[in-house]
């Protein structure tokens, strides 16, 4: 038997009579929802550890490892507090472990599911009265909320809901007026860093018999997947995600503001607070953390800053994604067409042979036997959940180069950030938008395989935040149905924001293909992009651009998705010879 379950069994306290609540992988706390309602002696709490989640996608490694360290440190929590824990492990859904736990305790409660994927699964479960759905008290804002602040139908904005939920709240108010006389310091927070304050060392936790026993397991289960596994960074018990936010408020927060948007080659970090993969888990509380933001002695542009990530942005997306059911329909919008399994997000073209599911782990020896019955008629086969929504407004098709896995592209900005990725799981937002969306999106990239890369590739990438976050916002892929243009940039702001030009072979001035790429894609989109008004600046600048120059920016950009699809990299030398060419012929 694994030490995890000689542990849970010590620690069990006797079940009788007991309400019965599933916990989902990403609701880890008893401070919020029905578990926090009720006295230990009276609960019993049940979890799911599946392998049907890891063999859909390639998943990081670190996320496999952070997910499941998470949760088995959360059961043997509850059981220490004396609540009554039934821990299932299954090669099936979680949809037939919970209607097997039925059998045995009846029905269960639980809150909302977040991830739309988990409540397809569910659904049978719910409609055949198994299971009892409340709402999810995670959320810090309403359905009216994001209805007070929006038109009847799209396009929505996030301005407009963060200033009606700082309204309602009263976060960062004063008598009706928002503290500073602006409701946000964005413009402020653009600040390049310039190597000073030094840039702090992201947190590392102890680790324990039950870590050093999760990480041998996705070692060794999981060895298909992709991404380095470092144990020292999973903060996996309630304690260490509370040692990480003590890090984050005293050596991130005060001086996250102005560099909010820089980036650099020394820390993928710099000043954020690397919170979103333990606040995704509930680990970490949003309101806690931002009463805990409002009270604590930092510049007004970093509290502000931090409070529109996680009232503003972070529950913005939640809606969207809500309203559209995953991108699939919106109010007068298009029905998306949807994949019918999974993408591998250009796994295939990284390995040289297609994801298998059997890559997604081996049974665990102390798998639970009654959950591999098979389910009852008319169970859960019918909902089977697809492989997501589609939608690509600029038409973009191609697949997702080898770079993003890890060979090398010739860019430094790109391998500097993939590189981050793959290493950590992580890298910060506008790294995730201005380098990685914002080269995809100029390179053609298909919206729905980066969508699936950010998924499996980063450690907080759950469906409701990744898929608003890259088709909404990162690719456009919806057009202005969230965003109000392409978030596409040449050299000069990647140049501007960080120090990864002066480490490149490719000189920003003459060589670096970026700013190419950027105006062959504004001449290819001319018609569509039109009639935004905020793309009307760009495109009269691009109407100026010379005949010449415009035949050179579609060359580069040629030559540049055949070298990244062929798995080369750009060079000098390459570039150097279709400039030459273009001169010659123009």
């Amino acid at each position: 038997m694994s030490w995890f379950r000689s542990e849970l069994a010590r620690r069990a306290p006797a079940e009788g009579d007991r309400q019965w609540i599933y916990v989902p992988y990403d609701q880890l706390t008893d401070r919020i929802g029905p578990l926090s309602r009720l006295a230990p002696e009276e609960t019993g709490v049940v979890l799911v550890e599946s392998l049907w989640k890891p063999r859909r996608r390639p998943y990081h490694r670190q996320k496999l490892a952070l997910l499941l360290s998470a949760m088995r440190s959360f059961a043997l929590e509850q059981a220490e507090r004396g609540v009554a824990v039934r821990y299932r492990t299954t090669s099936d859904r979680y949809s037939s472990a919970l209607r097997t736990v039925t059998r045995e305790v009846g029905p269960l409660r639980m809150m909302r599911a977040a991830e739309r994927e988990l409540r397809v699964d569910l659904q049978p479960l719910v409609d055949d009265d198994l299971i009892e759905v409340v709402p999810h008290d995670g959320w810090l804002t309403t359905d009216g909320d994001f209805t007070r602040s929006q038109k009847d139908r799209p396009p929505w904005r996030m301005d407009a809901f963060y200033r009606e939920v700082r309204r309602r709240t009263g976060i960062l108010m004063e008598e009706g007026r928002p503290v500073g006389g602006k409701f946000s310091f964005d413009t402020e927070n653009r600040e390049r860093w310039p190597g000073s304050p030094p840039a702090p060392s992201p947190p590392t936790f102890p680790l324990d018999p039950l870590k050093d026993e999760v990480v041998e397991l996705v070692r060794s289960r999981f060895s298909g997947h992709p991404g380095r596994l470092s144990p020292e960074r999973l903060p996996a018990t309630q304690a260490d995600a509370e040692r990480a936010w003590r890090w984050a408020m005293t050596e991130a927060l005060p001086t996250f503001g102005p560099f909010e948007d820089a980036m650099s080659t020394q820390s993928s970090t710099l000043f954020h607070t690397r919170t979103s993969e333990l606040v995704n888990l509930h680990r970490l509380l949003p309101g806690e953390l931002i009463d805990d933001v409002l009270g604590l002695d930092v510049p007004l542009q970093s509290r502000e800053g931090f409070v529109r990530q996680l009232l503003g942005w972070r529950e913005f997306v939640r809606h969207v994604h809500e309203r559209t059911d995953g991108f699939r329909r919106w109010p007068g919008g298009p029905v998306i067409p949807n994949r019918e399994a999974p993408g591998d997000a250009g796994y295939r073209r990284w390995r040289g042979h297609p994801w298998r599911a059997d890559e997604g782990g081996t049974v665990d020896p102390d798998q639970d036997r009654p959950d591999a019955e098979a389910p009852e008629p008319g169970g859960e086969s019918a909902s089977e959940p697809d492989g997501g929504a589609a939608p690509s407004f600029l038409g973009a098709t191609t697949s997702l180069p080898p770079a993003f896995w890890g060979e090398p592209s010739g860019l430094k900005c790109l391998d500097q950030v993939v590189g981050e990725v793959w290493d950590q799981g992580y890298s910060h937002h506008i790294t995730r938008l201005m380098v990685l969306s914002n080269l995809a999106t100029l390179l053609e990239i298909s919206p729905r395989e980066l969508t699936d890369w950010f998924w499996v590739a980063y450690t907080d990438a759950y469906d409701w935040v990744v898929e608003p976050n890259v088709l909404g916002m990162g690719t456009f892929a919806a057009g202005a149905l969230m965003t109000t243009k392409p978030y596409v940039s040449g050299t000069p702001y990647i140049d501007r924001m960080s120090d990864y030009c002066g480490e490149c072979a490719l000189d920003p001035g003459t060589s670096c293909p970026i700013t190419s790429l950027y105006w062959a894609f504004l001449y290819r989109h001319r018609d569509r992009l039109g009639d935004n008004a905020r793309m009307r600046l760009p495109l009269a600048n691009l109407s100026r651009r010379s005949d010449a120059k415009r035949a050179m920016d579609g060359r580069v950009y040629q030559a540049v998705t055949g070298a990244l699809s062929a798995g080369g990299r750009v060079t000098p030398e390459m570039m150097g010879d279709v400039i030459e060419t273009a001169e010659a012929e123009g």
